[in-house]
């Protein structure tokens, strides 16, 4: 094994084991060892033990034979899942341990072209293309199905700092579907007379250029290709969704990005944007735009103004307007993806604090409020997880403002039940936000781990003053908070906008605020 897989093999042995241990241990039977820093735990329904050393992110697990600890490589751990999930459901999923298999070898892959290639020497961008391992608690977090093999699409992973044009097609004026403002498409290259500008992703129309219906489109003179963009489009950490710096080519010169449907499944979904979820868009995107528009600028939303489509291909060749980050930072700020804070990256604002506890307040002043706010004032609940949150920096890497995007993930009461648009909401602030966020924090500065969640939950008893939110005041009281299981949730194949949640320790519970 050499270096990159076995350090792909490390990599994707922490996200499956934060899935066992979310998912599939008995809480009562986790204890300490006489090997230091490792914590023993029974698998539920199996009643296998398993070994882990204990950290900012669970390595090393052994399973005990009976006589011995074995220790498990990726491999093993994926087998030691998959009996553990058939004995819990009663049913296999093959696909699923392919695709956990997969990740880990897509990661390797990453890995080696990461080294091969040049970051950007934009922070922002570094941080957006900084997620090597992924998803923190998913069995499959760099799988790529029905992509292809790695060499088909390396060049568009973000991982490996990939640039690249964009396919420019044209569509006849009849076969056009444009709802809300696509003009920013208009300015990216020229149509034909009698035709409007549609980018595509290159990955995506490698994928479907050879389908039946494509294939008619073009030789029915609705479709036309037009070559690429002679400038290059920056893979973000969707993978689907690019960015095109501003250029004064373009109406204005502000950037802006552009998301388009990926005919492959990343995580739990194939990412494919269906007709339902772009109507779906175009009612909430105003509506959450709206709701932090009231905030005065303390926090920021990239909305999107529009799609453009073709008549009879809507969910192959869509493509998504979303604002830049240009128009909407502050003043000498940089924004950071805040996924990229718990894996590191050049550049990382917490490479260079002075004071972490101080850093956790501002993270969470900029965070908390306007999320509560949204929600409590306009019956908003923003997806605000790790990959759909930026934090602006000033020179000195603190917070000073927080940037949201996605309105695919957006939930707004009462269309989505007011009880499940706040778990949803819970899940994404304390548990995959903030929970990663002060792991992170804990790890760099254990001086103050004891100190972080006294100061977020001091943050949530604020905003309860503040905000009529009857729900703020049964989450401090609650001992428990939704986690997704999606282990659990592959496994059992459930949709991906349906997903699993189990309770798990509730931190703003366990603790007193700071005096």
């Amino acid at each position: 094994m050499d270096d990159f897989a076995r350090t792909a093999d490390a990599l994707s042995v922490a996200p499956l084991l934060n899935c066992l241990l979310r998912e599939a241990v008995e809480p009562s039977v986790s204890t300490s060892t006489g090997h230091t820093g490792h914590t023993v735990h029974r698998l539920s329904a199996t009643g296998r033990l398993l070994r882990v050393r204990t950290g900012h992110r669970p390595s090393s697990p052994e399973l005990w034979t009976g006589a011995t600890w074995h220790a498990l490589h990726h491999a093993d751990l994926v087998e030691v899942a998959a009996r553990e999930m058939r004995a819990a459901t009663g049913r296999p999923n093959p696909a699923l341990v392919a695709e956990a298999t997969a990740s880990r070898v897509a990661l390797g892959a990453i890995l080696e072209a990461r080294a091969r290639a040049t970051p950007s020497e934009d922070p922002w961008l570094r941080s957006e293309q900084a997620l090597v391992m992924g998803h923190p608690c998913h069995p499959a977090p760099k799988a790529r199905s029905g992509g292809g093999p790695p060499a088909a699409w390396l060049r568009y992973a973000p991982e490996a700092y990939a640039r690249f044009p964009l396919v420019l097609l044209g569509v006849r004026a009849d076969a056009v579907i444009d709802e809300g403002e696509t003009r920013a498409l208009d300015f990216l290259g020229q149509a034909p007379p009698g035709y409007r500008l549609l980018p595509a992703h290159p990955w995506q129309f490698s994928l479907t250029h050879h389908l039946p219906a494509v294939r008619t489109a073009f030789a029915e003179g609705r479709l036309v290709r037009l070559g690429s963009t002679p400038w290059q489009a920056r893979a973000t950490s969707s993978v689907r969704t690019v960015h095109v710096p501003g250029s004064p080519e373009r109406l204005g010169s502000a950037d802006l990005f552009l998301k388009f449907s990926l005919e492959v499944q990343i995580t739990n979904d194939v990412r494919r944007m269906r007709r339902h979820e772009l109507r779906q868009g175009r009612r909430t995107d105003p509506l959450v735009a709206d709701a932090f528009a009231a905030m005065g600028g303390r926090a920021a939303w990239l909305g999107e103004p529009g799609y453009r489509t073709v008549r009879g291909l809507e969910e192959t060749l869509p493509v998504l307007v979303r604002d830049g980050l240009d128009e909407h930072l502050v003043p000498g700020a940089t924004a950071i993806l805040t996924g990229a804070l718990t894996e590191g990256f050049d550049g990382n604002p917490l490479d260079r604090v002075a004071d972490p506890l101080r850093w956790w307040e501002a993270y969470l002043g900029h965070l908390v409020p306007p999320v509560l706010e949204a929600y409590a004032c306009h019956g908003v609940a923003v997806e605000c997880h790790l990959q759909n949150t930026l934090i602006a920096v000033n020179a000195d890497g603190d917070p000073v403002q927080t940037v949201f995007r996605d309105a695919e993930g957006a939930k707004v009461v009462p269309e989505t039940p007011r009880e499940a648009a706040w778990r949803r909401l819970v899940y994404c602030l304390v548990v995959n936000n903030l929970g990663e966020i002060a792991n992170t924090l804990a790890h760099r500065f254990p001086r103050v781990a004891g100190a972080l969640w006294p100061a977020a939950r001091q943050e949530f008893e604020r905003c309860e003053k503040e905000l009529d939110l009857p729900e703020t005041a049964e989450l401090l009281a609650a001992p428990t908070v939704p986690g997704k299981a999606n282990l659990l949730s592959r496994w059992l194949d459930a949709d991906g906008t349906e997903p699993r949640f189990v309770p798990v320790p509730n931190p703003l519970a366990a603790t007193r605020s700071l005096p």
